[in-house]
């Protein structure tokens, strides 16, 4: 159950983003400052989409908790219905068992009743029973109404929390379009910067090719000229000019980068199932808040993948990293979830050979990636 410092601090969380994102990314400034260059638009909007991928775990993480929350409050009317129910059949009783004893007394007190009674001992030793079970059911109408008291105490808070949660889930979505605009307007200043430096990358080759050109031409007229003085030249000539030709070294080759290394192969059973079904999202869209089967955002995609092999996820990087035991780097084993950042915001599943399957922004689809490629927060073993 969600309790009232855990829905207080999901209004604080909630709101934190959106404070953060106030800064401008891409309004243009007062001052005569230079264009950003391409690398600083990309750092920009790197660091964008892992705002808003911050923003999208808070907010399934309300939504699970929002979850719970209504389950408990469901869980807590129930039990009010129910103590209710005993309590109004506990009033009934006492009411039939006082109208019983005014019916049996007459109106007559209860001296004079025992004074004509053939059996004072036993006229006696009724009344006390009866007051004895008059007190027993008094007790437990006081015990009963105590808890229905408790209960709906318990209600009140429920609905509280509930709304707590609704409020932060409500502001985890506005800090989220507030990111998706900042992001879409630096994708936008990106492509055009994009456009202008292929613009000016195909003049540039343009010119280097116009060059080369006439470089080309210029080197077979002196290589013409040069063999008109071999054949009509002396032996003497020959030598000097082959020793002019031999001054241009051939350049070394460039050695190949290494290949990234493949996917260890899937182990068997469930493990091997969700290592399968991580695999076999790879080309598949990021899309915030989804959770398959053809689009996915990070904790999403683990989700899904363990689904596959019988193990029930919560749909939020933060739940997932308490579930199962943690592990080291050194001993990470296919299947492992790899949590990444402070507060934990991304995960991925490892898929071995030091390789992730991870869904990473939406400017790329689900994709392996070196399990080193983030600062690593939390790993833990599922299953």
């Amino acid at each position: 159950m969600v309790t009232g410092h855990t829905s207080r601090a999901l209004r604080l969380t909630a709101g934190l983003g959106a404070a953060v994102l106030v800064a401008g990314v891409v309004a243009p400034s007062a001052s005569a400052e230079p264009d950003p260059t391409i690398a600083e638009v990309s750092d920009r909007v790197e660091r964008l989409y892992h705002e808003a991928e911050q923003a999208i775990e808070r907010y399934n993480t309300i939504n699970e908790q929002v979850a719970v929350a209504r389950t408990d409050l469901a869980s807590v009317r129930a039990d009010v219905r129910e103590q209710r129910s005993e309590t109004e059949d506990l009033r009934v009783q006492v009411e039939q068992l006082v109208l019983a004893q005014v019916d049996s007394t007459g109106g007559v007190d209860t001296t004079a009743r025992m004074l004509g009674s053939e059996d004072p001992d036993a006229f006696i030793a009724s009344m006390v029973a009866m007051r004895s079970y008059s007190d027993h059911t008094a007790d437990l109408l006081t015990s009963f109404e105590n808890a229905q008291a408790q209960l709906d105490l318990r209600v009140q808070q429920a609905r509280a929390q509930l709304a707590d949660i609704s409020a932060a889930k409500r502001q985890a979505a506005e800090e989220k379009a507030t990111t998706d605009e900042k992001a879409n307007a630096a994708e936008e200043l990106l492509a055009q910067l994009e456009e202008e430096r292929a613009q000016r990358i195909a003049e540039r080759e343009a010119r280097q090719e116009a060059r080369a050109e006439r470089i080309a031409a210029r080197e077979a007229e002196q290589e013409a000229a040069r063999e008109d003085r071999i054949i009509a030249g002396a032996e003497s000539q020959v030598s000097r000019d082959g020793n002019r030709g031999a001054t241009t070294e051939a350049p070394e080759p460039a050695t190949p980068e290494p290949a990234t290394p493949e996917p260890a192969p899937a182990p068997s059973g469930e493990v091997g199932g969700a290592v399968s079904t991580a695999l076999a999202q790879v080309g598949d869209a990021y899309v915030w808040a989804a959770q398959g089967p053809d689009a996915f955002d990070c904790s999403g995609l683990t989700m899904y993948s363990w689904a596959a092999a019988g193990v029930s996820l919560p749909h939020s990087a933060a739940m997932q990293s308490t579930m199962g035991v943690p592990v080291t780097r050194e001993s990470l084993q296919p299947g492992d979830l790899v949590f990444y950042y402070s507060p934990i915001s991304h995960v991925g599943i490892y898929a071995g050979n030091g390789q992730l399957v991870h869904a990473a922004n939406p400017s790329a689809p689900v994709n392996v990636t070196s399990v080193d490629s983030m600062p690593i927060a939390a790993m833990r073993r599922i299953g």
